[in-house]
């Protein structure tokens, strides 16, 4: 059972940085892939990035074009835990979203994960507003 546990968002300004972390506390077996989509009032749910965490590609990672250069995604390398972090620099007022954190078996071609479903797992969500 996954068990996703997020934190960090928050309030920034434009040009500003936060850092979210998300912890899956649940069985990993056959997830390959974790990874942060975002979704706006109004707007579609768009993935974000991605790492994999199983798999002939572990480690590697993806990114939308709309945050490359500016946001990284990482994991903790401790084996016990299955931890990401999302660092989000030059953030702009169109960042502005609920951050989802999500578990799945594969990485999509949009930055995000899948299975199970488009998205796989995800959390709570934590909000990130960018205003001035």
């Amino acid at each position: 059972q996954v068990q996703l546990s997020e934190s960090g968002g928050g309030s920034v300004q434009p040009g500003g940085s936060l850092r979210l972390s998300c912890t899956d506390s649940g069985d990993t077996f056959g997830n390959n892939c974790m990874a942060w989509f975002r979704h706006a009032p109004g707007k579609e749910s768009a993935g974000v990035a991605a790492i994999y965490i199983g798999g002939p590609r572990k480690n590697g990672v993806d990114y939308s074009d709309s945050v490359k250069g500016r946001f990284t995604i990482s994991r903790d390398r401790d084996v016990a835990t299955n931890t990401v972090y999302l660092q989000m620099n030059d953030l702009k007022v169109e960042d502005s979203a609920m951050y989802y954190c999500t578990v799945g078996t594969d990485v999509s071609r949009g930055a995000h994960c899948y299975g199970p479903g488009d998205w796989g797992h995800w959390g709570q969500g934590t909000q990130v507003t960018v205003s001035s």
